[in-house]
């Protein structure tokens, strides 16, 4: 929320040695987002770094013939377009690129290295039903076991298993298992890579052996020999096809590996300080990730429990954290204040709900009713009837109460998250488009009575840029490529200032989300 970010200029690096060059380096990030792309270009001399984004495009589901798909054509053509344009700017000083995506979603080549249709979107309803049926194959403490992922009937495992079951034909037929990112990567390089970040978000992979869960998915019918080899991040990929090359006019430039799960690299670009634990971050974008680093997987039964989840990082690291229903509730309510001609920017939505009566209303972002409804402040209003509550009717209450639900749910898997790891965490760094919105960060540092550090927005594209920084040995190490970041790019501290009302709403909170999906 807030303003659309624009250019950002980096100030020099505090400490540690710098690599010093002549020219100036290019980096290429492709960060795709559930509801928008962009082609990111870093811009590093050495000294300093320079972000400008080349091309910005639209992403959504497509709904066709009852299915929702993503339109993965369409997307490489938006790719295409920035790379050109990223060409006729930098030239031959592009270095590489790199693509970071959201999870769970896939597609499959067949023997021929050929496309088995769109991919289907996270949100399509052909998983429904799917968890209690996978129930009666492994038993969750097993599955979890082998997976250490949080059960959450979108995830790949779900997906795989609703085609098995259905025999799909593209399932039947496929040879070739690839992520939407390294869907990307093939269309640039012809080189079919899993990359494992995005990999451990499936449900199909065991963060224990750092392998593929090919037991499980056996158990489940799910043909193992469609996964491949995994790839760290950082990992070369190689040059561009021929016919990207000329479409392109980017001849020299390499691909590289980010963490290609966009909160992999979003995390590696929080400006935490070395050496300190005491910090979680929270990713904040249409989904909210809430977690920490850890260097290795937590699978005992609190944590299966509390439904928390063991995601790959940067480094080998883990991130261990839950996903939180974002701000995909606040972009759906103004697209139905737009359909019904009130078009309202995000600064307008955040005056309005700051004029807004306080904690009038409350939701569980979780409940199912806003996983894809048609009209999301209907959906919210029907909420607050069920539950007994007022129904909100100004965009001003609707976007108020909204945020401070989200608000009480990082309140609520703080506390979880510290239950799990045996120590207070004092500090909360938001990064991603959410840390734009002042009031939602106000919000989360009163009702968790937490300091909130907010920034940088460009997280993701940062992540993947610094990765791919590494690589190529412009940048020496994470520690390193977070001072850059430390130093270069502002963040806004927010220190908590209200506490009693937030208490007495938590109450009010945890009666409204005490639901199957956190006591598994």
């Amino acid at each position: 929320m807030g303003g659309e970010p624009g250019m950002t200029r980096t100030k020099q690096a505090e400490g540690g040695p710098m690599v010093q060059r002549q020219h100036q380096d290019v980096f290429l990030a492709v960060d795709l987002g559930a509801s928008g792309g962009r082609v990111v270009a870093g811009l590093w001399n050495g000294q300093h770094l320079e972000l400008e984004e080349i091309h910005r495009f639209e992403n959504g589901p497509i709904d066709a013939a009852g299915r929702l798909y993503w339109d993965l054509l369409r997307l490489w053509s938006e790719v295409q377009v920035g790379m050109r344009r990223a060409a006729e700017r930098f030239g031959n000083r592009v270095v590489s690129i790199g693509v970071d995506t959201w999870g769970v979603d896939f597609g499959l080549l067949d023997r021929d290295d050929r496309l088995l249709g769109n991919p289907v979107h996270y949100r399509d309803q052909r998983t429904v039903g799917t968890m209690p049926r996978v129930d009666l194959l492994v038993p969750r403490q097993d599955l979890f076991a082998q997976t250490g992922i949080q059960f959450m009937e979108l995830n790949t495992l779900y997906q795989l298993f609703a085609m098995r079951s259905a025999r799909e034909a593209q399932l039947e037929t496929a040879r070739s298992f690839l992520m939407i990112p390294d869907l990307f990567h093939w269309l640039l390089t012809g080189e079919k890579s899993n990359e494992q970040t995005n990999a451990t978000t499936t449900q199909c992979y065991n963060p224990t052996t750092r392998t593929w869960a090919t037991d499980l998915l056996r158990r489940l019918e799910i043909p193992t020999e469609i996964f491949g080899p995994l790839s760290l991040p950082g990992t070369r990929l190689g040059g561009l096809r021929a016919e990207v090359r000329q479409a392109t006019g980017l001849n020299t430039c390499q691909v590289i590996l980010p963490g290609s799960h966009d909160t992999a690299s979003a995390v590696m670009a929080v400006p935490a300080e070395e050496g300190r634990q005491d910090w979680c971050y929270l990713s904040s974008g249409t989904w909210s990730l809430m977690g920490v680093e850890t260097d290795r997987p937590v699978l005992n039964a609190d944590c299966l429990r509390l439904n928390f989840t063991n995601e790959g990082g940067v480094g080998n690291t883990i991130r261990l954290l839950k996903n939180i229903t974002g701000l995909w509730l606040v972009q759906q309510c103004r697209q139905s204040f737009a359909r019904a001609g009130q078009s309202l920017g995000w600064d307008e939505l955040v005056r309005l709900a700051e004029c807004a009566p306080p904690l009038q209303f409350l939701l569980n972002p979780e409940d199912a009713s806003f996983v894809a409804p048609t009209d999301m402040p209907r959906a919210i209003a029907e909420y607050c009837v069920r539950t007994g509550q007022r129904p909100p009717s100004t965009p001003g209450e609707f976007i108020r109460g909204t945020l401070e639900s989200l608000a009480l749910r990082y309140r609520q898997v703080l506390g979880w998250l510290e239950e799990l790891l045996g120590r207070r965490l004092s500090t909360i760094h938001i990064v991603g488009g959410g840390s734009q919105n002042r009031l939602l960060c106000q919000m989360a540092a009163d009702a968790c009575q937490r300091e909130v550090i907010a920034g940088p927005i460009e997280a993701t594209a940062l992540g993947n840029l610094l990765t791919q920084a590494i690589a190529s040995g412009a940048l020496a190490s994470i520690g390193e490529a977070r001072r850059v970041v430390r130093a270069s790019f502002p963040t806004q501290r927010y220190q908590p200032i209200a506490r009693g009302a937030w208490d007495e709403a938590y109450e009010r909170f945890e009666r409204l989300s005490r639901s199957p999906e956190d006591t598994l």
